[in-house]
């Protein structure tokens, strides 16, 4: 399904942005993907304090917390047998 109809909860949905035309100039924003994911009513509730008293978004929280694990786990190591 590419007609553009594919929710973006949907496994046809692309994964990644569009190219860039030459000359087009891109935000950061623009390749940033929406996903879902399922988190503790209590974390979600902390997280939503923690954004008002700091008037920092929620989802800037998130992306600070998936870089930090993709840093604290770094390469997937491969299977052995594998280079």
């Amino acid at each position: 399904m590419q007609d553009g109809s594919a929710s973006p909860l949907s496994p046809d949905a692309p994964s990644s942005p569009s190219p860039v035309e030459p000359g087009e100039v891109r935000s950061p924003e623009a390749d940033i993907v929406s996903t879902h994911v399922l988190v503790p009513e209590e974390q979600v509730h902390k997280l939503r304090e923690l954004a008002r008293r700091t008037r920092i978004h929620q989802s800037e929280y998130l992306r600070e917390a998936v870089e930090d694990l993709l840093s604290k786990y770094g390469r997937i190591p491969k299977p052995e047998g594998e280079s």
